[in-house]
């Protein structure tokens, strides 16, 4: 690590700490003994999401978020939920350092989720995601929906 004040390229750690999703490193240059501060992070892949267009956009968790929140508006899921949702995209891709998703994947594991928590927040969901072009395959994925609620119910 190059020192800041004489510009010697050896320095040695004195103290080494967490701080917010970094990690504090107190240095002390070996020529001048002068003490600095750095911060070490992990450099994460930049992630594009792939458009059914086919063109190409940063991820945005707000944008993501935006889309949850606007499913399960006046519908009983917590917040701690969304997060878990949008953690979870962002996990299945930065845990293989995938660096590109499509947004069809992203909107699969997003209603894969909302399934399991209210299935009116699923049914708003998918009515974008899917983007249905007539009422007829509208009412198929309810009805769908509805068959496999029965079915669990029957068991």
């Amino acid at each position: 690590m190059k020192c800041p004040y004489c510009g010697y390229e050896e320095s040695k750690v004195i103290d080494s700490r967490p701080a917010e999703d970094k990690k504090r490193r107190r240095r002390e240059c070996l020529k001048c003994k002068k003490r600095f501060t750095t911060y070490e992070v992990v450099e994460k892949p930049l992630r594009i999401v792939i458009k059914r267009d086919g063109s190409l956009e940063p991820y945005n968790r707000n944008k993501l978020l935006s889309g949850i929140y606007h499913a399960i508006k006046k519908r009983p899921v917590t917040v701690a939920q969304v997060n878990a949702i949008a953690d979870e995209v962002e996990d299945k891709y930065t845990s293989n350092w995938n660096s590109q998703m499509t947004s069809d994947q992203i909107g699969a594991v997003v209603l894969g989720h909302l399934k399991c928590l209210d299935k009116i927040a699923y049914i708003r969901f998918a009515s974008v995601y899917q983007d249905f072009k007539d009422v007829a395959s509208f009412v198929a994925t309810i009805t769908a929906l509805n068959d496999e609620n029965e079915k669990h119910r029957g068991q």
